[in-house]
């Protein structure tokens, strides 16, 4: 039955148009979804926990750029083997696992789209929030405010308020300024990535323990890790300082980057 699951889901996922663009197969983005079913409270009713991930390539390089990595904790569903699975834009998904993959699908292309034009993912958000108001009354955990502070209510609240709009300034500063220029111009490249790592510094100062933060970190830590460890002494030094400050989770790997050999 789950080897059924998992076939009908990677079927649902790839093979329905989630944009009204073309692509070809390689441009289709890259990115994974475990589901991890952790009780069975009935013969129908499955309990799990999702880990979402999602990459991004960078121009002119063969290494991709994790956009997403996002553990959700708040997946139930209802299945019985060969069902099938559908969704509507303006109805929602026939059951929750659907409801919910089309909320991954479209918070993953939000990602994306955003990394690569400004606000470029703002249709996409604007999709997933949409799933988010259809599920209010559904009784199903992650689509209400009030559950708890970090689920995909909140992911999407923080991604479509605009109050944070200097977050989409960043991300887009961050991979087309930063990350695809390293190829051609490393000091460059790595200096938008550091304007936009100081966006998202002033954003988290003035919101501290936003979802989008937590996210923002479990994607990019080891990424940015890597990415100061060529920068010049004072820079290591003033990053390593800032990332630690704004991730104290993540201090002992920040601080991997002072010990590294970097640009004389």
């Amino acid at each position: 039955m789950f080897q059924t699951l998992q076939k009908s889901l990677t079927e649902f996922m790839n093979n329905r148009r989630w944009t009204g663009e073309t692509y070809a197969p390689n441009e289709r983005i890259e990115c994974t979804i475990l589901i991890n079913i952790t009780e069975e409270k009935s013969d129908n009713r499955f309990v799990a926990q999702a880990t979402v991930q999602s990459n991004r390539p960078v121009y002119r390089s063969s290494y991709n750029s994790t956009l997403l990595n996002m553990v959700d904790q708040d997946v139930a569903f209802d299945y019985i083997e060969y069902q099938p699975f559908t969704y509507d834009e303006n109805a929602g998904g026939n059951n929750n696992l659907t409801s919910i993959m089309a909320y991954y699908a479209y918070l993953i292309l939000g990602l994306d789209y955003d990394s690569f034009s400004p606000k470029g993912g703002a249709p996409y958000f604007v999709k997933a929030q949409n799933l988010i108001q259809l599920n209010q009354n559904s009784g199903e955990a992650g689509w209400k405010a009030l559950e708890k502070n970090k689920n995909r209510y909140w992911m999407i609240e923080n991604l479509t308020n605009t109050k944070y709009d200097a977050f989409h300034t960043a991300w887009y500063k961050y991979h087309r300024e930063g990350l695809d220029l390293m190829y051609d111009d490393s000091d460059k490249g790595r200096k938008a990535v550091t304007d936009a790592i100081t966006i998202i510094s002033g954003i988290q100062q003035e919101n501290p323990g936003i979802m989008l933060m937590q996210q923002f970190f479990a994607a990019k830590s080891e990424e940015m890790t890597n990415i100061y460890t060529q920068a010049l002494a004072g820079e290591k030094s003033n990053m390593v300082q800032m990332l630690s400050k704004m991730d104290p989770v993540n201090t002992g790997r920040y601080q991997k980057i002072l010990a590294a050999a970097g640009s004389k």
